[in-house]
């Protein structure tokens, strides 16, 4: 028995595949990779990327076979097979998308140079071309060439060729293969079964943290240590995640990639214990900042923390032994805005590189401003922004903190609205108007739980609401008790008739509380510059709305609107539940059918983004699982479903976080 390690070309193996001359023992699974994880597979090809080896089995006594899900005509093989152990997906897939096979219709833009799945949108646009064509033998590549000149491409002649030829040459890579020779039917299985199993996906995260541990002794132990002292100190977020996270961040200059660990395992110890050093001297100086400037003496209500760690590099990597207010002002300006903005909802890896790198600059706060796009305007929040936004919202961290800025207390009992973690592990929120109070065909869910109807009170302050109306529990509490939660004193708002017009009230307190806390901490280079709205997404709204379950078919409604936009569309319950979890479990790429046409479910980093109608939606999985969960939580009956015409959105996208979903 011995293994040979040999390669040959993708183009070889194609025609072997088609020959017969490869094959899939019955131990195999089925193929079953989304389009947007051949889609992927192609464009890692293309741009060089390492995608894999393959492992084979050469052996007198052929095994039973099971069918290899590709097209073509039965062919009989003119020499021994090589039976297929690990590899099948990526070997499928690339055959059918050299094939033509009606489920890879794989195509390329050659201006972006992005692979993807046909749809009705690339049909329409003439820059897209079909990556099977150009690897036919017959297209003409000087026909083609003249094609996507005559479509108005940017791009020169001979920038077109040489992207062509590219494609052309994929045909060209090579796989290193291992075959295994002698070996018998029983140890073979057992290879088959250690190779493709394993369960959860290796992520970024775990990749580094196991280099780091293997790289510098005793690391781990260190970084339990100073997650065990953030916890003491309520910053229990700070776990040995982050930590990694942030020493990453420190050392490489930039977020985790799949190339991460590598990088590290270059660096040296002096570099890993430098960075370390850094962390740490960043982490005490911010989070005293974050006490006294924001009043958060935990770290629970955060949207996010990434946003962290550009300050910690900015704070950690500073000689002087105190910080000017302007410096501390405006770090926690970019940390309020950057969140308002969901600046790592997508692309996680890209924004925290280019903010790692502003925090390095001689005037990090304005290069930093820079990222935002804000460093020649004041942002401004606007009642508009607020409008239908969610506890989901990074809007409902601003209404905590300005809640803690005008000394907000605990109806009826005077304690802390954001206890000691030790206290109250949970930060608590209710209903200003009980759901029970508002009338359901009048009100939807959206309505009813938006921002403005909730406020920062105990479980215990709940019970003594008890579901009762604020026209009648309100005469318990004093103008000061409501004043300091930004609640409206009018007396003819606390009627449920009058739940509209209380809404609109309350957010013109929020905004106006809200963006005082922004000019608190403004940069006075800002001063007198012109307004924008701190939020891009200003003026969209995205409802979801779930009928029936996961599994009885049932079906999510979107409900798009905002300036030029009015769109309605359908997904399977089950089958974006499945693409959550795919994502957030294993990290793998799905496609979901939204009105009649197929969709990429991406994960780009560690964020998963899903373009629904007119909005590209972006969040973290684990956002993506709270919002999902929160309407399952309050689905209607499958009987309930409207009628929904399957009509996909024919227009661009708009940048829209999932946490600001109804």
């Amino acid at each position: 028995m011995h293994v040979d390690r040999i390669e040959r070309s993708i183009g070889q193996l194609i025609d072997e595949i088609s020959n017969a001359e490869i094959l899939l023992p019955e131990i195999q699974r089925e193929y079953v990779w989304k389009p947007t994880q051949v889609a992927k597979l192609m464009d890692s090809i293309y741009r060089g990327y390492p995608f894999g080896s393959l492992l084979f089995w050469e052996t007198d006594e052929p095994p039973e076979t099971r069918e290899m899900f590709i097209s073509g005509p039965e062919a009989v093989p003119s020499k021994p097979p090589l039976f297929l152990l690990d590899g099948q997906q990526r070997l499928t897939s690339l055959h059918r998308v050299f094939t033509d096979h009606p489920d890879a219709q794989v195509v390329f833009h050659v201006e972006n140079q992005k692979f993807q799945n046909q749809s009705a949108a690339t049909q329409r646009d003439p820059k897209w071309v079909k990556v099977a064509t150009v690897l036919d033998q017959k297209t003409s590549m000087l026909r083609l060439t003249q094609q996507l000149l005559e479509a108005k491409s940017s791009l020169e002649d001979h920038e077109i060729e040489e992207r062509l030829r590219k494609i052309k040459e994929l045909r060209n890579r090579r796989f290193v293969m291992e075959v295994l020779k002698g070996f018998p039917y029983d140890e073979v299985a057992e290879i088959f079964v250690r190779v493709n199993s394993g369960g959860r996906r290796l992520g970024t995260l775990d990749l580094a943290m196991a280099t780091l541990s293997t790289r510098w002794k005793g690391v781990l132990a260190e970084l339990q240590s100073e997650s065990e002292h953030w916890l003491r100190h309520g910053y229990g977020h700070i776990d040995v995640n982050f930590l990694s996270r942030a020493l990453a961040g420190v050392v490489l200059g930039r977020g985790l990639s799949v190339w991460s660990h590598s990088k590290l395992r270059q660096t040296s110890d002096t570099d890993l214990e430098r960075g370390w050093g850094v962390v740490k001297h960043g982490l005490r100086r911010l989070i005293p900042l974050l006490r006294s400037h924001l009043g958060l003496t935990r770290s629970d209500p955060l949207p996010s923390m990434i946003v962290l760690i550009p300050l910690v590099v900015l704070l950690g990597e500073r000689d002087d032994d105190t910080i000017d207010s302007e410096t501390s002002n405006g770090i926690i300006y970019w940390l309020l805005l950057a969140t308002i903005r969901t600046r790592y909802s997508g692309s996680t890896d890209t924004r925290l590189s280019q903010d790692i790198r502003a925090a390095r600059q001689p005037d990090p706060v304005r290069s930093l401003l820079e990222g935002l796009n804000v460093e020649s305007s004041r942002a401004e929040v606007t009642e508009r922004a607020l409008r239908g936004r969610t506890k989901e919202s990074p809007y409902f961290f601003l209404s905590l903190l300005v809640a803690l800025a005008g000394d907000a207390r605990d109806w009826w009992y005077g304690g802390d609205i954001l206890p000691d973690a030790t206290d109250a592990p949970k930060l608590e929120h209710h209903h200003v108007h009980p759901p029970s109070t508002l009338d359901d065909s009048r009100f939807d869910k959206a309505m009813i739980n938006d921002l403005a109807n909730l406020v920062f009170i105990s479980g215990q302050a709940n019970k003594k609401i008890n579901g009762r109306s604020p026209a009648e529990y309100f005469q318990e509490l004093s103008d000061e008790e409501l004043r300091a939660h930004l609640v409206p004193l009018d007396e003819s708002l606390r009627d449920p008739d009058s739940y509209q017009r209380f809404l609109n009230a309350r957010r013109t307190l929020l905004t106006d509380a809200m963006n005082s806390l922004l000019d608190r901490f403004r940069p006075s280079f800002l001063d007198d510059v012109t307004s924008e709205s701190a939020d891009p997404s200003a003026g969209y709204s995205l409802d979801l709305a779930l009928y029936g379950g996961v599994r009885d078919g049932g079906r999510i409604v979107f409900t798009a609107s905002g300036d030029g936009i009015s769109w309605t569309g359908s997904a399977s319950v089950a089958e974006m539940d499945s693409a959550i979890d795919s994502a957030r479990v294993s990290g793998i790429d799905s496609d979901v059918t939204i009105s009649g046409e197929s969709v990429p479910v991406e994960t780009i980093e560690d964020s998963l983004q899903v373009l629904i109608g007119p909005f590209l939606v972006t969040g973290t999985p684990e956002e993506w699982r709270t919002v999902f969960d929160r309407e399952l939580d309050t689905s209607q009956p499958l009987s309930a479903l409207p009628s929904v015409e399957a009509k996909p959105w024919d227009g661009s996208a708009v940048k829209f976080p999932i946490t600001s979903t109804d």
